[in-house]
C-alpha cells in the first residue's frame, strides 16, 4: 500500500504544491483514482480538461472542484458503459432527446441532461471591464481577462495531452450545441411542434435541422460546394450525428426569407432548416427551406448633436510585400492628423508575417522593435496633433507581435503600446458613442471565404419578410447577409482547404466567434470586414458594411456619424472607401 507521503508527491508533481498540502484534497485524489481505475497522472489531465472544455483557460484544483470532476468521471463512465450495450432511448427525457423511430425536440420538456457542460466550481476566469479614457463624449468599453500578477500566478501549466483530449471532446460538443441552439430558434419563431431525425423515413413531412458538410468523394477533389455535394449532419441528440444526401426538390422553394433575395445560400458548416421527408431511399428530398430567424435590430438612437463624430478604417498590411518601409501607412498618417477624426480603427497585421523581408529574415530589428518604431513612436505623434482621438488594435493570425495565432485570437500582450486601446479580432462588445452605435470588426477575411464556398440555389418566396427600405441583394450583401444570419464572424466549418491556414480556425473557442453573445442582443449597426475583395461600404438590411481593403492597396474607409439625425443608425452614418 503506498504511504501518505508517496500519495503527496504525485499530487504535488501532477497537481501542485498546495493541492497537496491539503490532506483532505489528497485523499479525495487517491478515492477518485480507485473508483475511476485511474492514475494521478491522468487524473490531473481529466481535470485540466475539465477546467479547459468548461471555461477555455485552466484553474487551480480545489475543494470546489471535486464535484464537478467527479461528475466528469461518472459521465464518462456511464458513456463508456452505455457503448457496450444497445440504448434505444437515448436522452429521451432531455429536450433535445429522441421519440420511437426518430430524433425528435418536443416543447415543454425538461432540459438538456446528455454531455451538459458543468458551470461550477471555481473554474470560472474572472473578467473584467475596462473603460478607455473620454475624448470629446466618447466611450470605448470592452472585456478581457485580468491581466495583474495575481491572476497571472492562478494560471497552471498543462500538457499537450490536455489540449488534445479536450479539443477532440469539446470540439464535437461545440459544433453538436451550436445546431441545437439554432434548432430552439426555428422552433419559436416557427412554431414547430417536433425536429425529426432526417435519416429516419417517414411518409409525412417533417422539419429537420442540422450543419451543411461537403459530400465526402466530393470534398476530396477540392470541388466547391453545389447541389449534388449537398449533405446534412444532425446533432447527436436529434440524429445520432448521422450524415444523408440532400436532394432539393423541383418545387423548393424558401419560407420566411427577405423578399427580393430569390433564394438560400448553402456552404459547410452552415446551420440551416429543411421541411421534406425521407421515403427510405437513403437522402432527404427538402422541398421547402426555413430561413433562420432575423436577429433583433438596434432601435433608433436619441438626436444629441454631442455624439456626432468621425472614424478612420484601416486594414493591413501597412507595408507592401517587398519591404519594410511602411510608406501606405507613413502616408495615412499625414491624412489622419489632418483630418483629427474622433477614432482611428486599425486592424493588423502590424508585422506581417508574410512579408518577404520578415520570411527572408532580411531586418535586424525584432517585430516588436518594429512595431514601436513604426506605429508605437507614430501614435504618440497623432496625439500631439489629435489629443482627442482614440486608435484601437485589432490584431490579425499573421501578426509577428502576437503570440496567437489561431482564430478567435486574443488581443495584443499587454504593455505592447501604452495608451492604445488593444482588441481580439472578433470585436463585438466595441461599443462607442455613448453606446448609441455599436460595431463589430473581425481581421480575418471572412467573405473571400465564403465567396469560395458558397452555392446560392435560387428558389421562389414563402410569407417572405418585407423590408422598409428596398434591400440589397448582391452577391456581396448576401454573403454579409450569411453572417447575420448564422450569428458567426466565421460560419464556415471546416475552412476551405486551400486557405485554412489564413484562418486557423480553433472550434473549441467557437464561443468567441460569436456576432452576437445572446438573442437579446442586436446586430451590430456597423460591421467591418477586411477582404481581398474589392473595397466597399453598402447598407446590408439595417447594418452598414465596410471592407476598407488593405492599406498596402491603397485604400481605407472614413465613416462619420450624424448624430442630430433621425432614424436608425443606418440611416445617420455615411462611409466612403478613400485613397491614400
Amino acid at each position: 500500500m503506498e504511504s501518505l507521503e508517496s500519495r503527496r508527491s504525485q499530487v504535488a508533481e501532477y497537481f501542485s504544491e498546495a493541492v497537496a498540502d491539503d490532506d483532505t484534497l489528497v485523499q479525495e485524489c487517491m478515492t477518485m483514482c480507485k473508483m475511476y481505475n485511474l492514475t494521478v497522472e491522468n487524473l490531473s489531465y481529466k481535470w485540466q480538461a475539465l477546467s479547459y472544455s468548461n471555461t477555455n483557460s485552466l484553474a487551480i484544483f480545489s475543494h470546489k472542484s471535486i464535484p464537478d470532476l467527479k461528475a466528469r468521471l461518472q459521465q464518462e463512465l456511464d458513456r463508456q458503459n452505455a457503448a457496450k450495450q444497445e440504448f434505444p432511448s437515448r436522452g429521451s427525457a432531455g429536450l433535445f432527446g429522441r421519440g420511437p423511430g426518430r430524433g425528435v425536440i418536443t416543447r415543454g420538456r425538461a432540459g438538456r441532461t446528455l454531455d451538459t457542460g458543468l458551470k461550477r466550481g471555481a473554474i470560472l476566469p474572472s473578467m473584467i471591464k475596462q473603460e478607455a479614457p473620454r475624448f470629446s463624449g466618447i466611450k470605448v468599453v470592452f472585456q478581457g481577462p485580468k491581466s495583474d500578477e495575481q491572476s497571472r500566478k492562478m494560471k497552471v501549466r498543462y500538457s499537450p495531452t490536455v489540449l488534445l483530449e479536450a479539443s477532440l471532446r469539446h470540439g464535437g460538443l461545440v459544433l453538436d450545441d451550436r445546431i441545437d441552439e439554432f434548432a430552439e430558434l426555428v422552433q419559436r419563431h416557427y412554431h414547430v411542434d417536433e425536429f425529426a431525425d432526417p435519416n429516419a423515413a417517414t411518409e409525412e413531412v417533417t422539419t429537420v435541422v442540422g450543419r451543411m458538410v461537403h459530400d465526402a468523394e466530393v470534398s476530396g477533389s477540392g470541388a466547391k460546394f453545389n447541389e449534388s455535394s449537398l449533405v446534412l449532419e444532425s446533432s447527436r441528440m436529434m440524429g445520432s450525428g448521422v450524415r444523408i444526401p440532400i436532394h432539393l426538390a423541383p418545387e423548393f422553394k424558401v419560407r420566411g426569407g427577405i423578399k427580393g433575395v430569390g433564394g438560400i445560400s448553402f456552404f459547410p458548416g452552415a446551420i440551416v432548416a429543411l421541411r421534406g421527408r425521407n421515403g427510405g431511399g437513403g437522402f432527404f428530398l427538402a422541398e421547402e427551406a426555413l430561413s433562420l430567424p432575423p436577429a433583433k435590430i438596434s432601435p433608433s438612437p436619441p438626436t444629441a448633436s454631442d455624439t456626432s463624430f468621425s472614424m478612420c478604417i484601416a486594414c493591413g498590411p501597412f507595408s507592401s510585400d517587398s519591404d519594410l518601409e511602411y510608406k501606405p501607412w507613413a502616408s495615412l498618417l499625414e491624412k489622419v492628423k489632418a483630418s483629427k477624426p474622433a477614432v482611428i480603427l486599425l486592424l493588423g497585421p502590424f508585422v506581417d508575417v508574410t512579408n518577404s523581408r520578415i520570411k527572408d529574415g532580411d531586418t535586424d530589428e525584432t517585430p516588436q522593435q518594429l512595431f514601436e518604431r513604426q506605429f508605437t513612436e507614430k501614435f504618440q505623434d497623432v496625439f500631439l496633433h489629435s489629443p482627442g482621438s482614440q486608435i484601437l488594435l485589432v490584431p490579425s493570425i499573421n501578426d509577428m507581435i502576437s503570440d496567437h495565432v489561431v482564430f478567435p485570437q486574443c488581443e495584443l500582450p499587454p504593455g505592447l503600446s501604452m495608451d492604445i486601446v488593444t482588441h481580439p479580432p472578433t470585436s463585438k462588445s466595441l461599443s462607442l458613442f455613448h453606446q448609441w452605435s455599436s460595431f463589430a470588426v473581425t481581421s480575418v477575411d471572412t467573405l473571400f471565404h465564403l465567396r469560395k464556398e458558397e452555392f446560392f440555389r435560387r428558389a421562389p418566396d414563402v410569407e417572405p419578410l418585407v423590408p422598409t427600405s428596398e434591400p440589397a441583394t448582391d452577391g456581396i450583401a448576401n454573403l454579409a447577409r450569411n453572417i447575420f444570419q448564422q450569428r458567426s464572424f466565421y460560419p464556415i466549418f471546416p475552412p476551405p482547404l486551400d486557405v485554412a491556414h489564413e484562418v486557423n480556425l480553433d472550434v473549441t473557442h467557437s464561443d468567441g466567434t460569436r456576432l452576437m453573445e445572446s438573442e437579446d442582443e442586436c446586430l451590430p449597426d456597423v460591421l467591418v470586414l477586411p477582404s481581398r475583395l474589392k473595397q466597399f461600404a453598402k447598407v446590408v438590411d439595417s447594418t452598414t458594411v465596410v471592407n476598407p481593403s488593405s492599406l498596402s492597396k491603397g485604400s481605407y474607409a472614413i465613416l462619420s456619424y450624424d448624430g442630430q439625425g433621425s432614424g436608425l443608425a443606418k440611416d445617420r452614418i455615411t462611409a466612403d472607401i478613400s485613397k491614400i
